[in-house]
């Protein structure tokens, strides 16, 4: 039988980036997915914080060369890859000079966000999506991680709704205690409308908020993880109240297995149907 291809899509891994509660669930969780008999790619974005020397990036000029057209711009897609050899497993990373450059993450040296965060989402969910495209691995399902992913679901059940490459595909998304302070750049919703996404989901995420954007990726998911053992209350109500699929928060001991058998039980689930 052939294996099930699971796609783990994250802002933050682990040992690329500092340790955190995400960077280390994108670390372990894609290893112990892949020892269950599954298969796996795995991306993140290349932040300029990366040391490409000591992690051995190189770039795959196979996959590299796209242009990705953002709020009317032109942007060119960089794509790197490096192994994990303890993990038997590859990182690929969504590269840009304008978006990932800069020697920081998500925040300035103030610990402010930065101003086109929002681009930057929209132009990582998309190079993924591309990249995966052009590799021809058509993936079962994709999991995403942290709210720079949380476009995701909705490029999937929208924009990318009669794409043949994804006509099978299912998307998990995972909820974290990683809140930002400041909205999207206010110009947002007129840089989903340029992306043509529908009018319901422009008013859904308008404003740009952390809590707005992951439940929207909810209700476009077809399953819900709790990534943190906590919650804000109005994110913990819509996780609660959410009818599809959903595994609670799970220890880092037994998540892998559990994760496994989710996935089995999303992809044999009916699509959901906005």
């Amino acid at each position: 039988m052939e294996k099930k291809r699971i796609l783990f899509v994250s802002q933050e891994i682990t040992p690329f980036l500092p340790k955190t509660e995400i960077s280390t669930t994108a670390r372990k969780l894609p290893q112990g997915v892949q020892e269950s008999g599954k298969e796996i790619r795995v991306f993140m974005p290349r932040f300029g914080v990366i040391n490409e020397r000591r992690h051995q990036l190189h770039e795959v000029i196979r996959l590299s060369g796209m242009n990705l057209i953002i709020d009317d711009m032109d942007h060119p897609l960089i794509i790197k890859v490096a192994s994990i050899p303890t993990a038997r497993m590859q990182v690929y990373f969504i590269d840009n000079e304008e978006y990932f450059k800069r020697k920081a993450v998500l925040t300035d040296e103030n610990d402010k966000e930065f101003e086109d965060n929002d681009e930057r989402s929209m132009f990582f969910c998309r190079g993924v999506l591309e990249t995966v495209k052009k590799l021809g691995w058509k993936p079962d399902v994709i999991h995403c991680h942290g709210w720079m992913t949380s476009l995701m679901p909705m490029y999937i059940k929208d924009i990318y709704n009669n794409d043949p490459h994804f006509a099978d595909t299912k998307v998990v998304y995972s909820l974290y205690n990683n809140e930002f302070n400041k909205n999207w750049d206010g110009k947002f919703p007129e840089k989903l409308k340029f992306e043509g996404f529908n009018d319901d989901i422009i008013d859904s995420i308008k404003e740009g908020d952390f809590t707005s954007l992951n439940k929207a990726a909810m209700k476009y998911s077809d399953g819900v993880v709790m990534g943190s053992e906590t919650l804000n209350d109005e994110l913990k109500k819509s996780f609660d109240d959410c009818s599809g699929l959903k595994m609670e928060y799970e220890s880092e001991e037994v998540q892998p297995k559990l994760m496994s058998e989710f996935f089995d039980k999303v992809i044999e689930e009916e699509a959901i149907v906005q």
